[in-house]
Formats: structure tokens, C-alpha cells, sequence
């Protein structure tokens, strides 16, 4: 099995960051400290999170062309969580054209005229059988948060979130990874990692689902391993096996009829590949960014770091893993 490194980062639409987290201008070249900050991570497969497509405030750059080409990506994607561009406060002013339905951009459109966008990146040096995507809506209110470069706590609205699945081809064979930036506001964030694990049960297996969940310790693989999925092969067969019988029982022995349920299995095992603080960058105390898997053994997972990268709040998570 090859050894391949795995990393999330929530790139805080590549701010450079001054050593005691103070926000600092961008450079002439704008998306330089970003293509620095990703070529350090030598990463196979790369999650971004809060990922600018185009505004103004990050230079104008494509983040995740910026992005693919420093790390040497063989495909990409990015999903716009939304279209428009921030508020001068908190939130953001949406782009009146705004497509409608999730946008996914992928390397056929770098240097197109799509209007600015913020969203989710998945990169990949290995091959893709398919891809996938999906968005969250917000939660219907926000919540007062430190933001970079303002005293004490701003009120922030959530806003819509992306999600991004690729089918990877691994030398054993197909694997799922999954990146996800989910909301700030809890338990809106919980159902939304429940959703992922929904959303990708028809995928193959093992799953590697990576990014910014905005939750902390045991929550991440307690939530995967607790939502149900329906299982596409024998609990679809038990089903029909349930109902045939009930119609072959005679009337008298089963006086009342009874609602059959199709059985739901809960995929279990799930768990963090690495356990380290991650924010904020210049003194990590918690970890909001994860990698979680299920169906890769323990003795498969190598080395983890969250080295300290010149852009973000967020510090980057690498993890090497044989598949």
C-alpha cells in the first residue's frame, strides 16, 4: 500500500497573519503566501476551507487554481458556498445573478467571468472516478464571535455551507474523501456531519471525511457513527424477506396489520487520524479541523502535524495514511 498525505486547511481566504495572529496587508502577488503555505504541505489529498474565488478582498485570485497549482493536483474542485462578496461588517451582500443551485468549478473554467465566490476545495493528485457535491443551507440565526483584527465579539450570521465527495483511485483499490466546512452554530453543525454520512453511504469504501467542522474532542466521530444510513444490499433484501412472509400468514394469526421498517445500519468504527489543536494558528488551544475515517486500520495511520503556516487563523492538519 503507498503512503499518502492527507490534509485539511481552512485558509481564512489566504490571510497573511502577523506572528501574534494580527492580520496583515496581502502582497503584490496575492495569492503567493497561499501557494507557499500549500507546497509546504506536500499533500496527496488537500480539503480547503473558506476558499475566495475572485474577490477583491484576497487580490482577485482563483484560490483553488492558486492552490492545485502548488501542490501538483491532477484534478480539482471547488463548490461555491455563495456568490458575493462580504459584508463591511459581518455577513455577506449576495450577487443579485447568483446561480441558481450549488456551483461547482473545476479546472475547465479557470479564468472564466463567474461573478466572486466563497466556498469549499477538494485536490487530489490521485486519479477521480466521480465527484460529488452538495449545500447546506445556514442556520437561521448567528451568534456573537471574535473576528480577526476587531475587539471582542462581533455578531456573525452563518451562512451557507458546500461539501465536496471524491472517488479517489487508491493502489488497493477505491476510497471516499470528503471535504466539509460546517456551520459555527450548535447542533445546526451536527446535523449537517449526520447529513455527510447520508449522503455518501452509496459510496464506496473507506470513507476519509476532512475539513473545518466547527466542533471539538469525541462530537466528530460520535455523530458519524451514530447517523444511519441505509445499507444497499441486505437490509434491502431482509426488507422484502419481511413482507413476503407477512403476506403469506394467514389473516387469523395476525389480526393486526404492522408497518415493516426498513432496517438501518449504523456504520461504526469511526475515528480521528490525528488529535491536535489547530486554532488559532499562533496559539493553538483547540481542534475544529479533522480527519476522520472509518474502514482505514489504526496500524495504517502514520505521523500527524498542524504545522504553522505564514496565512490563517486556522493551522493546517497533515496525516499520513497507507491506503
Amino acid at each position: 500500500m503507498s503512503q499518502l498525505r492527507i490534509a485539511t486547511f481552512n485558509l481564512l481566504h489566504g490571510q497573511p497573519l502577523a506572528p501574534d495572529g494580527a492580520p496583515q496587508p496581502y502582497p503584490a502577488d496575492a495569492g503567493g503566501p497561499l501557494a507557499e503555505a500549500v507546497a509546504a504541505l506536500d499533500a496527496d489529498v488537500l480539503a480547503l476551507q473558506e476558499v475566495d474565488r475572485y474577490q477583491p478582498r484576497s487580490g482577485g485570485t482563483d484560490q483553488t487554481a492558486v492552490a492545485a497549482k502548488a501542490m501538483g493536483a491532477a484534478d480539482w474542485r471547488f463548490a461555491a458556498a455563495l456568490h458575493g462578496r462580504p459584508a463591511p461588517v459581518a455577513g455577506w451582500v449576495r450577487e443579485p445573478s447568483e446561480p441558481a443551485g450549488i456551483q461547482v468549478y473545476g479546472p475547465g473554467e479557470v479564468g472564466d467571468d463567474a461573478p466572486s465566490a466563497y466556498g469549499t476545495a477538494l485536490l487530489t493528485r490521485l486519479p477521480v472516478r466521480h465527484w460529488r457535491a452538495r449545500r447546506f443551507a445556514p442556520a437561521p440565526f448567528g451568534l456573537p464571535l471574535r473576528v480577526a483584527g476587531r475587539r471582542g465579539l462581533t455578531p456573525v450570521p452563518d451562512e451557507p455551507r458546500a461539501a465536496l465527495a471524491a472517488v479517489l483511485e487508491g493502489d488497493r483499490g477505491p476510497f471516499t474523501v470528503v471535504a466539509a466546512h460546517l456551520s459555527f452554530v450548535p447542533g445546526w453543525n451536527m446535523a449537517q456531519l449526520a447529513g455527510i454520512r447520508r449522503w455518501i453511504a452509496d459510496l464506496p469504501q473507506p470513507y476519509l471525511v476532512l475539513g473545518d467542522f466547527n466542533l471539538i474532542g469525541a462530537v466528530p466521530r460520535t455523530v458519524l457513527g451514530g447517523a444511519t444510513a441505509l445499507d444497499r444490499t441486505a437490509p434491502r433484501a431482509r426488507v422484502r424477506e419481511l413482507r413476503a412472509a407477512r403476506r403469506a400468514r394467514p389473516a387469523l394469526v395476525e389480526p393486526r396489520r404492522r408497518r415493516v421498517r426498513e432496517p438501518r445500519a449504523r456504520l461504526q468504527g469511526w475515528h480521528d487520524l490525528a488529535r491536535t489543536p489547530t486554532y488559532p494558528s499562533h496559539r493553538p488551544a483547540v481542534q475544529f479541523d479533522h480527519v476522520l475515517a472509518v474502514g482505514v486500520p489504526r496500524a495504517a495511520v502514520g505521523p500527524a502535524a498542524a504545522p504553522r503556516a505564514a496565512v490563517s487563523d486556522h493551522r493546517p492538519l497533515v496525516v499520513q495514511v497507507s491506503l
